[in-house]
C-alpha cells in the first residue's frame, strides 16, 4: 500500500468522532461560500522529538533534550511558513472540488482577506476573524479549515510528522454548522517510515516534503465531504464560465528561498542564532 494509502485510511479513522456529515439540501441552500484556513496561535510546528523519546540520549551527547527541540523546532519554522502550511488546505480542497454551484460562485479569497484583514500575508491570524464582515461581499456560507497542532514527535526511536485540527462549514445567518470534520493524522501512529530528525536538521525540506503530504490528502478527504452523494446533480459550468474566483482560488503560494543548508555531523543539531 502507498504512503497515501495510509495517510487517508488515518484521516478516515480518526475524524468520527464529533463530526457531521454535510447533507446535499444543505449544500443545495449555499449559494456564495467563502473559504477560510487559519492556524491557531501556539499550533506550531512543534518538536516534541527529544524531550518525550530517550532514544536519542546517546546521540545528542551533551546537549539538553529541550535544547534540542528548541533547535529542531527552529528548522522547522524555515522549512514551511504557517502561512504555506493553511494556504495549501484551502486552495488544495478547493481544487478538488467539481466545477459546479455552490463552488464556482465562491468569494475571492484576496477580497475575503483583505475585508478580514489578514491580506494573505505570512502572519495568519490566530483568533477567529468576525465572519459578518463577509456578509456585504454577499457570503452567506464560510467554509473554515484550523489547524490546532503540527510538527514532529517520536516514539521508540521512530519520529515523523503529526497534525490535528478541524474544518467546518456554517451559515453566516445564526451561524448553523451544516457540516463539521475534526482530524488527527500522526505518521508515528501509523508506523510511517522513520523521519530521521538528525536529517531533518540538516535538509529541513524533508519535513515540508511529509507535512505537504499529509495536506494534499486531508484536502483530498475533505473535497470528498463537501460532495454529498445525496445532493442534487447541477450541470458543471462550461471552462471559463463562472466569476474571477474560479481561477484565483486555486491559486498555490510559491515556496520560499533557502539558503543551503550547513554539513553536519553526526549526532549534532545547528543552532539557529549563529
Amino acid at each position: 500500500m502507498g504512503r497515501n494509502s495510509f495517510l487517508v485510511f488515518l484521516v478516515l479513522l480518526t475524524a468520527g468522532c464529533a463530526s457531521r456529515r454535510l447533507a446535499g439540501t444543505d449544500l443545495e441552500r449555499v449559494a456564495r461560500p467563502a473559504f477560510i484556513s487559519r492556524i491557531e496561535l501556539d499550533a506550531g510546528p512543534r518538536s516534541f522529538v527529544f524531550r518525550e523519546d530517550g532514544a536519542y540520549k546517546d546521540k545528542l551527547k551533551k546537549l539538553e533534550p529541550k535544547e534540542a527541540d528548541r533547535r529542531l523546532q527552529a528548522k522547522l519554522a524555515a522549512a514551511v511558513t504557517r502561512f504555506e502550511v493553511s494556504e495549501r488546505l484551502r486552495v488544495n480542497t478547493f481544487r478538488h472540488l467539481p466545477r459546479e454551484r455552490p463552488w464556482v460562485d465562491s468569494l475571492d479569497p484576496a477580497r475575503v482577506a483583505t475585508m478580514l484583514e489578514s491580506f494573505l500575508v505570512e502572519e495568519v491570524p490566530a483568533d477567529a476573524p468576525d465572519y459578518d464582515l463577509l456578509t456585504p461581499l454577499g457570503a452567506d456560507a464560510v467554509v473554515e479549515f484550523v489547524i490546532q497542532d503540527y510538527g514532529m514527535r517520536s516514539d521508540g526511536g521512530r519520529a515523523g510528522a503529526y497534525m490535528r485540527g478541524y474544518a467546518r462549514m456554517f451559515k453566516l445567518n445564526g451561524r448553523t454548522e451544516i457540516w463539521r470534520r475534526p482530524f488527527r493524522v500522526d505518521r508515528v501512529s501509523e508506523g510511517a517510515e522513520h523521519l530521521d530528525p538528525f536529517k531533518v536538521g540538516k535538509e529541513p525540506s524533508l519535513f515540508r516534503q511529509e507535512l505537504t503530504a499529509m495536506l494534499d490528502v486531508i484536502a483530498g478527504q475533505f473535497a470528498q465531504e463537501l460532495s454529498p452523494p445525496d445532493r442534487k446533480a447541477s450541470a458543471p459550468l462550461p471552462e471559463g464560465a463562472g466569476p474571477d474566483s474560479v481561477h484565483t482560488t486555486g491559486r498555490e503560494p510559491p515556496a520560499p528561498k533557502k539558503p543551503p543548508e550547513p554539513e553536519l555531523s553526526p549526532g549534532e543539531l545547528p543552532d539557529p542564532d549563529p
